[in-house]
């Protein structure tokens, strides 16, 4: 599955439905919830990695273009990957006014490309196929390093967590060990979210 928010297959992205034609391939590097950080942490410690995947990615699907949307306020990670992409065309980097909830995919495509994406349609409707960044490290993973999917950063978040961090985990590790690493449950907790405030 895709390493967003929706969980959405991605080899079924990678079947384009017959008479569909994609020329698009949009990265999406927005997080799907406000408090999270675990793309923006990826982005700027596996970026080389994450331009592999993509290339990976762009030949599977056939198209010309990817463009990689990053929201404004992710300065490091805009400058970093305008500095290896090195003004190369067929990659580039779109960055986004922050506005929620433009992690969504059919969101973040009409952003970046001012295509709606019709109701109860998908992306290849409108020539496009969404990849999360993290999901695009996945692909060079398992392609390059031929590496399974046995782990994803996760963040934890609070206003009274005493370290919130991003952390590298093994898909099945308990909540309770990633709350502990994190200073433990706050006294005041009052409920704790799993995926987003929304």
């Amino acid at each position: 599955v895709g390493m967003g928010g929706a969980a959405f297959p991605s080899h079924v992205k990678l079947t384009i439905p017959e008479g569909k034609h994609v020329d698009t391939l949009l990265i999406n590097g927005v997080e799907c919830e406000p408090y999270l950080t675990a793309d923006h942490r990826i982005m700027l410690e596996k970026p080389n990695e994450i331009l592999v995947g993509i290339r990976i990615l762009m030949k599977a699907l056939g198209v010309p273009r990817a463009i990689i949307g990053i929201e404004d306020n992710k300065h490091d990670a805009i400058e970093l990957f305008e500095k290896l992409l090195g003004g190369q065309t067929a990659i580039s980097v779109a960055a986004l006014k922050v506005q929620y909830p433009q992690g969504g995919e059919k969101q973040l495509i009409q952003a970046v490309l001012n295509r709606e994406v019709p109701s109860g349609g998908l992306p290849a409707d409108v020539g496009v196929i969404v990849h999360n960044v993290a999901t695009t490290f996945a692909v060079y993973e398992a392609v390059q390093k031929r590496k399974p999917l046995i782990e994803r950063v996760v963040t934890v978040t609070g206003k009274d967590v005493k370290t919130p961090s991003n952390f590298l985990v093994r898909i099945g590790t308990p909540v309770i060990d990633l709350l502990n690493a994190a200073g433990g449950v706050p006294e005041d907790a009052g409920k704790i979210i799993s995926g987003g405030p929304t």
